[in-house]
């Protein structure tokens, strides 16, 4: 498995796990999961930042040396299924802004098409948290990281709960340099796309669209 691929392997996240692919779990309960999940892999993938001030602060008891994280990473969304896990990710960095990214893959046209893209005007230079739920054949992924290197960003992280090891391949063929923050890798794909077992279609659990 490649050094950019961090499978963050838990007792707690395979218990969650296990209710985001039961298909009785209600919609309420999998965006609570899923916003639990993506906390824990914003953590992960903040794990080296190297971007802190120190400042001076007080306690009740002594004066002391505090850090704060400065040059915050940007979240950007893939939607709208990224849009489950912003909650998660903003609560545990609220100092970071938001991009969206709007994007699908058209089945009779066999590629992607992107109809919404909107990111803070100074992401020029600044890291980027890419937030998708399930990476399966990866199309759209490795769109959404082209439009965002053609604006000047710096390192790229994508947490997503779920991937599969096609899509992981294609997204570090064409971008080696991305790292990717998961809970498994799934071994196959249906003829639909979907990964499997997986967790069905992520935008519709969430937002109760089917």
């Amino acid at each position: 498995m490649s050094s950019k691929v961090k499978v963050i392997d838990h007792p707690l996240l395979r218990h969650k796990l296990g209710y985001l692919r039961d298909k009785n779990t209600y919609s309420q309960d999998f965006r609570e999961i899923v916003k639990e999940i993506s906390k824990v892999l914003v953590y992960e993938a903040m794990r080296d930042w190297q971007h802190l001030e120190k400042i001076a602060i007080e306690t009740p008891i002594a004066k002391t040396e505090a850090q704060r994280i400065v040059r915050a990473p940007v979240v950007v969304s893939i939607m709208r299924a990224g849009n489950g896990m912003l909650d998660g990710a903003l609560s545990m960095l609220p100092f970071a802004s938001t991009g969206f990214i709007g994007i699908y893959r058209d089945k009779f046209i066999h590629n992607t098409v992107e109809y919404y893209f909107k990111m803070p005007q100074d992401i020029k230079g600044k890291d980027v948290l890419l937030c998708d739920p399930l990476i399966a054949t990866a199309d759209t992924m490795i769109a959404a990281i082209d439009r965002l290197k053609n604006y000047g960003v710096g390192q790229i992280k994508v947490i997503s709960i779920l991937t599969s090891q096609t899509g992981l391949d294609k997204v570090h063929h064409y971008h080696p340099d991305v790292e990717v923050y998961t809970v498994n890798i799934e071994t196959e794909m249906n003829e639909m796309g979907y990964l499997v077992p997986g967790l069905g279609d992520a935008g519709d659990r969430l937002f109760q669209t089917k």
